[in-house]
């Protein structure tokens, strides 16, 4: 069955057309655990703690491919509803120009600068070169990551998904396999899960590059265009929330590193690594199902059928609220046994692990339609409100929440913060769907 945007979408079509994107964003959700998993059995937890401790940092650059990708592609989408398909042609051009760009920039700051960074985000002096080597490594790939993060959002709007995520699918497949080769069998330490990570970044952005390059059946194609300041600053505007939660999420972690070092030493920091880890994957499906969502809400919007909107916006929230329900209830019977799968090594570890997660699985709940909410706000092209949602979802709330709740309730509050920072965003992201219904005509 062939799906297009601008159809009629049941639960049938709608899953349908957002499935591939979540396999995507699990498989690249992959990468990091894969990491973490080899890394913390076959190295040692200390190398553990200082992957964990650089890789907001990592994730902070890589959120900008996310903000050019969600941005741009919304823009695109739009443009292709208002039956413009040459000058979308245009619009993606350009974006995945300024990607290369900025990720070259970027890498070559990061990388020059690895030293000074690792130990602001509070590495300790037997944590510091392994911080400084897995971040330097992973940093010179960063361009293909951020290539990555930009071509699954627009592979879901050249009607593309299936080809997404067979390139995340082999990208993700290579970096296990690479793991298991370079840090179990020749035990290159951290520097062989930098490597492997880097190398199976390179297979996810360089594809879908080659693709799009050469002539092809999807609805974008690569052409000659020139860079737009005016439509540019739109799409990064429109994107800012992407980029946003990617920024204040690993502030915030840098955050919950100072917290647990301080409430529970380094064992603190690892269990933590987990717990993100094993989010990554839970929450790649919401991601996955936003990239394939966002699409059809741009396109809808820019040929102005509210029907749809009011559609996917009522079954999207269905969608979301119980996948939340089940990730809550999947992730508390799955506490025990995925502790042990990265830190059974450890007695003392793998109980704290066990019991934070057990709390912490209950943000789940809030998080799906959290998340949904400020992605559907990106593909309306109302960047502010989305940005807004993202803000304070991922850094107020949670800041707030991580450094008062610990005064209360001590070690405990630290897993609480994430839980309660979702019920307030969760308040937040309706009052802004409340509020704008009339200006977009979705209820």
């Amino acid at each position: 069955m062939n799906i297009q945007l601008s159809d009629h979408f049941t639960y049938k079509r709608l899953l349908r057309f957002c499935f591939p994107p979540i396999i995507m964003m699990i498989f690249t959700s992959i990468y990091g655990v894969i990491d973490g998993l080899f890394v913390s059995n076959f190295v040692g937890k200390i190398p553990f703690a200082a992957v964990n401790l650089v890789m907001p940092f990592i994730m902070i650059l890589g959120g900008v491919g996310f903000m050019i990708g969600t941005g741009g592609s919304a823009l695109v989408a739009k443009t292709l509803g208002e039956k413009e398909p040459e000058k979308a042609n245009r619009y993606f051009t350009m974006m995945i120009g300024l990607t290369l760009i900025c990720g070259i920039t970027l890498s070559s700051l990061g990388i020059f600068f690895m030293r000074p960074i690792a130990y602001f985000l509070g590495a300790t002096e037997v944590m510091i070169e392994d911080c400084v080597l897995y971040g330097r490594i992973v940093l010179a790939f960063n361009t293909a990551f951020m290539l990555q993060n930009v071509f699954q959002t627009f592979l879901t709007t050249a009607e593309k998904p299936k080809l997404g995520l067979l390139a995340t699918v082999v990208a993700g497949v290579a970096n296990m396999a690479l793991d298991a080769l370079f840090v179990a069998v020749f035990r290159w330490g951290v520097a062989g899960a930098a490597f492997a990570t880097g190398l199976s970044e390179c297979i996810g952005g360089l594809l879908p590059l080659i693709y799009f390059l050469r002539p092809n059946t999807s609805l974008l194609r690569l052409t000659k265009t020139r860079l737009e300041g005016k439509i540019l600053l739109k799409a990064c505007a429109n994107g800012s929330s992407e980029l946003m939660s990617s920024v204040s999420g690993s502030l915030v972690s840098m955050l919950y590193n100072v917290q647990l070092l301080r409430f529970a030493g380094e064992n603190g920091v690892a269990a933590y690594g987990v717990l993100m880890y094993i989010q990554f994957i839970f929450i790649a499906v919401f991601i996955g199902y936003t990239i394939g969502t966002a699409p059809i809400v741009g396109y809808h919007y820019g040929a102005g059928n509210f029907n749809e909107l009011k559609n996917m916006l009522r079954k999207s929230l269905l969608l979301t609220g119980t996948a939340g329900v089940t990730m809550m209830i999947l992730a508390k019977i799955l506490a025990s046994p995925l502790a042990q799968i990265f830190v059974g090594y450890d007695p003392e570890l793998f109980e704290m692990t066990r019991h934070a997660f057990q709390i912490f699985s209950f943000a789940f709940l809030l998080t799906g339609i959290n998340i949904f909410t400020s992605s559907f706000f990106t593909a309306l092209n109302n960047g502010g409100v989305s940005a807004a949602i993202s803000f304070l979802r991922t850094l107020v709330f949670q800041m707030l929440s991580v450094l008062i709740l610990p005064m209360i309730f001590g070690l405990d509050g630290i897993w609480w913060a994430i839980a309660v920072a979702e019920v307030c965003a969760f308040f937040l992201s309706f009052a802004f769907l409340f509020a704008k219904r009339r200006e977009y005509h979705y209820m």
